[in-house]
């Protein structure tokens, strides 16, 4: 009885709408992390800008050292920032996937690997047929 009632159209309606809902909420996520990883970065930047404008202001005589230093901070913040936005973007690529295979969609790849193997096949079985035409032509 139960699988009259999960083989319905309004069942697979029902599957459609949970799938689009959880994309959904999957790339909302993601545009939440990024906006909050934009955020937050911004923020570091300008409390490093603000240490230097306060360090320049105390001592003419340090500044450049000091903004050498501050400089090489800003460029490790950068790599860091690069860094964390590179491991972000990959937790979601994998979070994201991970969520498709759960729903049975299959990645681009997969499924493109399958059409070789459908195409390949299909040669073998078309080369088969005209080898065994060719054979029964000749009995």
């Amino acid at each position: 009885m139960s699988d009259e009632n999960e083989n319905k159209p309004e069942n697979d309606e029902q599957l459609a709408g949970k799938i689009k809902g959880s994309a959904r909420q999957i790339w909302l996520a993601g545009l939440g992390a990024y906006t909050k990883a934009e955020e937050d970065a911004g923020r570091f930047f300008e409390r490093l800008v603000q240490e230097g404008e306060q360090l320049e202001s105390k001592t003419r005589g340090v500044v450049e050292k000091h903004v050498r230093s501050v400089e090489d901070r800003v460029g490790d913040v950068r790599e860091k920032a690069t860094g964390t936005w590179d491991r972000l973007e990959n937790l979601f690529d994998e979070r994201v996937s991970g969520a498709l295979r759960r729903l049975g969609i299959h990645r681009r790849e997969e499924i493109e690997a399958m059409e070789r193997r459908i195409q390949a096949l299909e040669a073998e079985l078309a080369r088969l047929r005209e080898e065994y035409e060719d054979r029964s032509e000749e009995e």
